[in-house]
């Protein structure tokens, strides 16, 4: 899933992107509104994590904008501003969650997991994707994915219907440092396919993978 990081503190787009990238979601950073509202209408995305305070424009004008231009975007606003009718302001504007700043990053991942609805389990036709538990169930039946296997379904879920390549899932699976053939991915993708059915990730040729979210 794409997920749109707005603030004007480098710092923290920097941890923002490190946390959320480390949980397999694709980032895209900005550090004032126009950036942002720019990167929203070029790119498919699912949550925008966005600072009050920005300059050119602000986060209450950039979610304002995002939520009358689409029915399906979350925007979880950040704010140094702590007083409730801050929090009721932020609200009103349409964002979906609020978070007062100084905060913990793994809150923050608490929170976006609960937003895309990914904090607990994935159904997807006859399988069941324990998050918390990191078990993949078909037909209510643990298929022992192993640690890859688990990873790579779950690399793929949180970017289901876009086409990912064999080197990106090299980075995210076995890590930026790993040193191998990119046609492991191949062979752990076969080995998953035997256990979860040949129809749920399609092959692209000459480009990647991809998630088949006709069967959810």
């Amino acid at each position: 899933m794409n997920i749109l990081i707005a603030d004007d503190e480098p710092y923290m787009l920097k941890i923002l992107q490190a946390y959320l990238e480390k949980e397999a979601f694709t980032t895209f950073r900005a550090q004032d509104g126009e950036e942002a509202l720019h990167l929203f209408y070029t790119n498919k995305i699912n949550l925008a994590i966005v600072d009050w305070m920005m300059p050119k424009k602000n986060g209450i004008q950039v979610c304002k904008e995002i939520k009358q231009q689409s029915k399906t975007t979350k925007v979880l606003l950040l704010t140094a501003k702590g007083e409730a009718e801050d929090e009721f302001i932020a609200l009103q504007s349409g964002a979906d969650e609020y978070i007062s700043k100084p905060f913990d990053p793994r809150i923050l991942i608490l929170r976006v997991k609960k937003l895309l609805q990914l904090d607990s389990q994935v159904h997807i036709g006859e399988l069941i994707i324990d998050m918390a538990g990191q078990r993949i169930f078909r037909n209510k039946q643990d298929i022992q994915a192993t640690n890859k296997e688990f990873h790579l379904m779950k690399y793929l879920i949180a970017n289901k219907g876009i086409i990912i390549s064999r080197k990106a899932l090299l980075d995210h699976v076995w890590g930026f440092d790993y040193i191998g053939e990119e046609r492991t991915v191949d062979t752990h993708i076969r080995r998953l396919r035997a256990k979860i059915g040949d129809s749920i990730i399609t092959t692209h040729r000459g480009m990647g993978y991809s998630l088949d979210v006709s069967h959810e």
